[in-house]
């Protein structure tokens, strides 16, 4: 296992970490309980993903990525929606770049090297 593929791994679930304390720091309102529980659940089976990934499933990574990538997802409407406060906007745009930079380091550490005149 690569260093970037712990980085990325340790990233992604720390983020997952954050999901998971969601409906315990929301208002209700920002944002609203029903997200906050839906990224509750991602980042519930984004652990479990890591810590299968951890002992080296490709798969699981894999996985992992894309359940990240659509708690990502899940953020944007902050952007969009009237009368967001500043501190869930800055937290939502700090999660969607550092799910950036988990998942390219996941990805980068599950690249196979090429083998040269094999």
């Amino acid at each position: 296992m690569s260093t970037p593929f712990r980085a990325g791994l340790l990233v992604l679930a720390v983020l997952s970490l954050g999901d998971l304390a969601a409906p315990l720091l929301t208002d209700g309102e920002s944002p609203p309980m029903e997200i906050a529980l839906i990224g509750s659940a991602l980042g519930a089976i984004s652990l479990v993903l890591a810590a299968l990934a951890w002992r080296g499933r490709t798969g699981a990574a894999l996985g992992l990525v894309g359940v990240r990538a659509f708690s990502a997802l899940t953020a944007v409407p902050a952007f969009f929606v009237s009368g967001v406060p500043a501190v869930p906007m800055v937290l939502a745009g700090t999660a969607i770049t550092l799910t950036v930079v988990g998942s390219v380091l996941v990805l980068v550490g599950l690249r196979r090297p090429v083998l040269v005149g094999a």
